[in-house]
């Protein structure tokens, strides 16, 4: 299988992308990379392999460029031809660490959404303190929802769930402001319902205090909703970890301290690390499209390389094609 690479997006492009992807060609030889950039920009980092290609771009979209716009007018974009590449069925998938409103335009506006799907949905698997995560739908593709909208986010990343991260009978819940029944506003009451009928475990409402526990293996909510609580649980992660360093070197007893855990402290950050499940996969599109961290690492670009390969092998897409065309039909 070919995956479409943009090698010039994100914070650390191109030689982290580069660098990613050379770690998932050593890890998985059913897989070609082709990577989309400026070659000469890309070309220090660049090593021989048979299952890399390079696509030269004349064009990059920056990160303060207007989505729509960018996408419409650069035509020779790397995130642009990459996700041409797709809709064209010379790749399969495609992963970028770009502009998140750019690749979401060319992934609704070049790679296009499946029949039947009103809103795709931006959905990672965020970390809880067991290590297992749950994935969570939408974080930011669309402010505003209709319960329709949401009942359709359910179903595809309860599809997910099963088929990309081995969960049988995965659990869906509803992001509430209480796990009774009849809380929420109009929207999350109306959603209630619809979730309810859907072919899915639909466990009920559930709360954001939760969700580092556990409490259920897929959550969907409202963009505006899901973002917000996104950029709440990163602030967390990192607020708490800067506490502990400023702590641990308070004095040198702390020092010795921090010494005798520093392992434990780092397997603790790596639980806590949404990019170690992979990117962000925007749902509801005929192909995986997967949006990597802006600050991606290396390992988070093999990450979000891999997610896409196994979206791909378990034809996710197809799976989520044929649940809406049999709901649409009965």
């Amino acid at each position: 299988m070919i995956i479409a690479v943009d090698g010039m997006g994100g914070d650390h492009a191109p030689g982290e992308i580069i660098t990613g992807a050379l770690k998932s060609l050593a890890a998985f030889d059913d897989i070609h990379i082709h990577i989309y950039g400026d070659e000469k920009v890309m070309e220090p980092f660049l090593k021989d392999h048979p299952r890399l290609k390079v696509i030269h771009c004349t064009e990059r979209i920056e990160a303060d460029d207007e989505p729509v716009r960018a996408i419409r007018r650069k035509k020779d974009a790397s995130m642009v031809r990459m996700a041409q590449a797709v809709k064209d069925n010379e790749a399969v998938a495609c992963v970028s660490a770009g502009n998140t409103g750019a690749l979401m335009a060319a992934g609704l506006f070049i790679v296009n959404r499946i029949d039947g799907i009103e809103r795709p949905a931006l959905a990672p698997t965020l970390p809880t303190i067991d290590g297992k995560g749950f994935v969570m739908l939408d974080l930011g593709a669309n402010s505003d929802a209709k319960p329709s909208h949401l009942a359709q986010y359910a179903v595809m990343g309860s599809i997910y769930a099963e088929k990309v991260r081995g969960i049988e009978q995965p659990r869906v819940g509803l992001l509430n402001i209480g796990t009774e029944e009849g809380k929420g506003n109009e929207l999350t009451k109306a959603a209630y319902g619809l979730l309810s009928e859907e072919p899915i475990n639909f466990i009920g409402n559930v709360e954001a205090r939760d969700l580092l526990m556990g409490i259920a293996d897929v959550v969907v909510t409202d963009g505006f909703t899901g973002n917000m609580v996104l950029k709440t649980l990163e602030g967390t992660a990192l607020g708490f970890f800067s506490m502990l360093k400023e702590v641990y070197s308070s004095s040198v007893k702390s020092k010795i301290s921090a010494a005798l855990v520093k392992n434990d402290l780092h397997g603790l950050k790596k639980k806590m690390d949404y990019t170690e499940y992979g990117g962000a996969g925007l749902f509801g599109l005929n192909s995986p499209v997967i949006k990597a961290h802006g600050s991606s690492n290396a390992n988070a670009v093999f990450n979000a390389i891999r997610q896409a390969r196994t979206m791909v092998t378990y034809d996710v897409c197809g799976t989520i094609r044929e649940t809406i065309r049999k709901g649409q039909v009965e």
